[in-house]
């Protein structure tokens, strides 16, 4: 792991995230995991009070889109959304002989115009496309496209930022 990474926070941007299963294993690939996994993302979202301005929840991967937490950074969110879907998993699937179920570091992008955040939510949206998981972003309910087409939140209410 490099020891010289470096994050930059405390700039206002928004995040792009991504974050991947331990070994791209499709942990996330049931219906039940995902909507597991968007449960925990709104608890986690309300402690570390930040706002989401789009996601995308694959079978092996997780692209978000977030201001800073008013609660710790980034990073620290990040981490209390790994560690309490790890927990979960553990106990709901017995996921005992394998303890790990993510990924120890993510990708964090620093958005920082209203160009770049069109192009991240974009590229998140058609990422299920892009896949073959689906042949229309609308046909992925886990993910914010519903709400940037519909005004509906979906499955987890999305904040408007500029």
């Amino acid at each position: 792991m490099p020891s010289n990474l470096h994050r930059l926070y405390g700039l206002g941007h928004l995040h792009f995230i991504t974050f991947s299963c331990y070994g791209r294993e499709p942990l996330l690939d049931t219906v039940s995991a995902r909507n597991l996994f968007v449960e925990i993302l709104h608890k986690i979202r309300s402690r570390h009070q930040f706002r989401l301005v789009g996601y995308v929840v694959m079978p092996e991967h997780v692209h978000l889109l977030i201001s800073e937490p008013a609660v710790g950074n980034p990073s620290t969110a990040i981490m209390a959304l790994k560690y309490c879907t790890a927990r979960e998993f553990l106990g709901r699937r017995r996921l005992l002989e394998q303890p790990r179920n993510w990924q120890s570091r993510f990708h964090d992008f620093n958005v920082y115009s209203s160009h770049k955040k069109e192009e991240k939510l974009h590229y998140m949206h058609e990422n299920p496309v892009t896949r073959h998981l689906v042949r229309f972003p609308a046909d992925w309910i886990w993910s914010s496209f519903s709400f940037y087409v519909t005004g509906q939140p979906g499955l987890i209410a999305v904040d408007l930022v500029d």
